[in-house]
């Protein structure tokens, strides 16, 4: 079956893609068939005494028949030169596009002289079930088109990033994802992108049996913006804190241990404006030192906030920089509810 779609975003950027696929039942060598002219091996270059030299590998996808590839952020951060090589190895020259170090992600493009670029179908992250099986493909240790199976293992991780920032609703998997395939697709039986493989958990630098993948719902959000304005802005309330424990929720009283306590507030910062209270006072719990006594969030938006998680992901997925929120909160016993407009969040130090 022939399918031919629209993927519109709100940046209003359009993706079309053209593509063979049927609704249910592919195996992983027709899926292979359809994917491996859209995967890409991203060389890094940095100039050298000797000229530009290769300095790391990774992989990506073509994004659109205009010449727009995704891949991650950390691939490329180093980079004083970008190639390209495709899968009939035709190796060219790339322009960065845009870059998002909050996502992991980035955006570069080449000449649409190379002919027929073949983009990839994107389908809606948040339809994945933990034990949904998905395909990793990419160039780990600058083996070309590489391709893995596994299952989806959760869902809504938080993923730290080599940087220190927190990426949010972030893809598990088992599908085993090695150096190298940092940037390239995770697709779903459909052939599919559902996310863009990004990190391991390892004490070796090798696959253990846990990877991660930034959701192809947070990546078509990131991207349309990174091609029209080569930058994307997140949303920003500015505080700290720390999940409320049973431990914690005796300490201040609550009776419910759930929320996440505010333990520092920045100055300047819309939550600082909007007028919540930080912790007051310092106690040990658990071995730690804590500033109880702020405000506790339970809610944003109407949604129930168990833990931090629960509002980044509600702000990253559902509003903008200058939009309202509603945040329910916990104030010396008494429940409440903020008004607060989201900022922007400062650029990378």
């Amino acid at each position: 079956m022939l399918i031919v779609g629209l993927i519109a975003s709100s940046s209003g950027f359009t993706v079309l893609y053209v593509n063979l696929i049927v609704n249910r039942g592919l195996t992983p060598q027709q899926i292979y068939g359809v994917i491996e002219p859209s995967v890409v091996m991203v060389t890094v270059k940095v100039e050298s005494a000797y000229g530009f030299v290769p300095y790391a590998q990774g992989s990506g996808f073509i994004y659109s028949k205009d010449g727009f590839i995704v891949t991650n952020y950390h691939v490329i951060a180093e980079a004083d030169e970008v190639e390209v090589t495709l899968s009939d190895g035709t190796t060219t020259e790339a322009e960065p596009v845009g870059v998002d170090p909050y996502s992991d992600l980035a955006v570069i493009r080449v000449d649409l002289k190379l002919g027929d670029l073949k983009p990839v179908l994107i389908a809606d992250s948040s339809s994945l079930r933990v034990g949904d099986s998905v395909l990793a493909v990419g160039n780990p240790y600058g083996l070309s088109g590489s391709m893995t199976q596994g299952i989806v293992s959760q869902l809504d991780r938080t993923l730290r990033t080599d940087y220190g920032y927190l990426i949010v609703g972030v893809v598990q998997t088992d599908a085993a994802i090695n150096p190298g395939n940092s940037g390239g697709p995770l697709l779903n039986m459909r052939g599919e992108v559902v996310g863009v493989n990004s990190a391991i958990v390892s004490q070796t630098g090798e696959f253990s049996g846990v990877g991660f993948a930034i959701p192809s719902n947070l990546m078509v959000k990131v991207v349309s913006f990174l091609i029209r304005e080569r930058r994307y802005t997140h949303p920003w309330l500015g505080l700290a804190g720390v999940d409320v424990t049973p431990a914690i929720a005796k300490v201040m009283g609550l009776s419910n241990a759930r929320g996440f306590l505010v333990t520092y507030v920045t100055q300047e910062s819309p939550a600082k404006k909007a007028g919540l209270k930080a912790g007051n006072r310092s106690v040990i719990v658990d071995g730690e030192k804590i500033n109880v006594g702020g405000d506790v969030i339970v809610g944003v938006d109407g949604v129930t906030v168990r833990r931090l998680e629960d509002i980044l992901v509600h702000i990253e997925y559902n509003r903008r920089p200058h939009d309202f929120v509603t945040l329910n909160i916990i104030r010396d016993g008494e429940a409440m509810s903020i008004a607060v407009e989201l900022g922007e969040r400062p650029p990378p130090s």
